[in-house]
């Protein structure tokens, strides 16, 4: 079995494709059931049978004649983009009959690309005719007796120049610039007979190369251009299972309908349009549905001594300030919320947050202070001494990789209705203020425009607290299992 490291002299004989079709659909197809196995989920173990759809495609990408230089497939998730990718291109390397072909993967990072690698290696390593033929490295994959080779890359112009790929396949295209595309298209046109596939869930914006190609695409006019979209139709209710099915073809097959059910339920509705319906949908709008928040309040106070986390985002000047306090059982409590009353000069009593703070400490069992450190440094530092450096930590909002998963946990609990609040108005408006762009690692909360002053200040504190409050009672219950 061909494993990475260094390789000795292939000893197997070429693949035999003696009475198989010429190359084409037909090969591709007849390639996927008798040489690439299914490397995980749905039929794992065995032969790789097409589905129809996914023929449709390759038919698509590979007739008979007149074969497309481009092709564009804008599929949702979860329905198999990836593996499809893989297949087509051992394809490339193996069966295609191409003179030396050259496959690269590029995406907006080299790590999105080497998933394609990774499953492609995967199917080869699965294989046993695949495997005595092929050198899988850490890299990339040779396969000696065509000349052919496997490579990943980002996709920019510096990673891109000098090659000469026969199939260039770009990942997640709603990642790349338009002048990373134009390098990929450019390096790819380089043969007489090459293909440059991009699949791809759509963007979080209209301004993007990837809806420039979509709107081209829907044109249907040039032939050297293959599309194809799954979408359901624009406006369409969220849990009509009807367009479920038309933007999902997996759905029913290795994609379940209870599982997009359960996504339905707890994603934002613009994600979950874009990443599951396919459809095109602006990056900032409301976090939250109409009506959810409100529908959360409870008559419940706060007692003496009862264990919470606190929360806490400051303005360095004239902006909100706020410290929240979350239940480890998810109970949501504004402790105050400092603003401009609309007084010029005004800015944050520092003074009157010290105290606050200190009040909140005093009174109730504080597991924990998570503060943004923006312009409260100094502040941080002394309620450190005061409360105990384990007890007061930094919490950077604005830290993309922290904020986009902390928001989608907290979008999730009150989906889900595992979160309650006091019904502050305060915080309700704050919370309606709050807009959110949908991005790679999450849900990121912001205003609605820069220097609004409509505040969202106790959203983040907010998160922050609940995000550090859901840890603490994850740890919490793995003590007691331990025990």
């Amino acid at each position: 079995m061909a494993r990475a490291g260094a390789k000795g002299a292939i000893t197997a004989d070429p693949l035999d494709f003696t009475g198989w079709p010429e190359p084409g659909w037909q090969r591709l197809v007849r390639f996927a059931e008798e040489f690439v196995i299914v490397p995980k989920g749905v039929g794992a173990g065995e032969p790789f049978e097409l589905r129809e759809w996914q023929v449709e495609i390759v038919k698509g990408l590979f007739p008979e004649s007149g074969r497309p230089r481009t092709g564009l497939v804008s599929l949702p998730r979860a329905n198999g983009k990836t593996t499809l990718a893989a297949i087509i291109a051992l394809y490339e390397l193996f069966a295609s009959g191409t003179l030396s072909p050259q496959v690269m993967v590029v995406a907006g990072t080299e790590q999105v690309a080497r998933h394609t690698l990774k499953i492609a290696s995967r199917m080869i390593e699965l294989s046993p005719e695949l495997a005595e033929r092929a050198h899988l490295l850490q890299a990339s994959i040779k396969v000696p007796h065509t000349g052919g080779e496997l490579l990943t890359a980002a996709s920019t112009v510096a990673a891109l120049q000098g090659f000469d790929p026969s199939l260039l396949i770009v990942d997640e295209l709603h990642t790349v610039t338009a002048d990373d595309w134009e390098a990929a298209s450019s390096v790819a046109g380089k043969r007489p007979q090459s293909l440059t596939l991009a699949i791809s869930t759509p963007s979080d914006s209209q301004d993007s190369v990837m809806f420039e190609l979509v709107k081209y695409g829907r044109l249907n006019e040039d032939p050297s251009f293959y599309f194809k979209e799954f979408a359901a139709d624009q406006g369409c209710d969220l849990f009509d299972r009807e367009q479920w099915a038309k933007a999902n073809p997996a759905l029913g097959d290795f994609l379940t309908a209870d599982g997009l059910l359960s996504v339905a339920k707890t994603m934002r509705e613009a994600a979950f349009r874009r990443y599951r319906l396919g459809q095109w949908v602006g990056a900032n709008d409301s976090w939250l549905p109409f009506g959810v928040w409100d529908a959360l309040a409870v008559d419940r106070h706060l007692k003496d001594g009862e264990r919470v986390v606190l929360g806490f985002d400051g303005s360095a000047s004239g902006d909100s300030t706020a410290l929240v306090a979350v239940t480890l059982d998810f109970h949501v409590v504004p402790l105050n919320i400092w603003a401009n009353p609309g007084e010029p000069g005004w800015r944050v009593p520092r003074g009157d947050v010290g105290d606050a703070v200190a009040e909140a400490f005093d009174r109730y069992d504080v597991v924990e202070l998570a503060a943004d450190p923006w312009g409260w440094r100094s502040e941080l530092e002394e309620w450190g001494k005061q409360f105990g450096d384990r007890r007061v930590v930094e919490f950077n909002t604005g830290y993309r990789n922290r904020m986009g998963p902390a928001a989608d946990r907290v979008y999730a609990a009150v989906m889900e209705k595992k979160l309650t609040h006091n019904g502050d108005q305060r915080l309700a408006e704050h919370v309606r203020n709050t807009v959110a762009q949908q991005t790679a690692v999450g849900a990121l909360v912001q205003k609605d425009k820069k220097n609004s002053p409509r505040k969202i200040d106790a959203t983040v504190a907010m998160i922050a607290a609940f995000d550090r409050a859901a840890w603490h009672g994850r740890k919490r219950s793995r003590k007691a299992v331990s025990f």
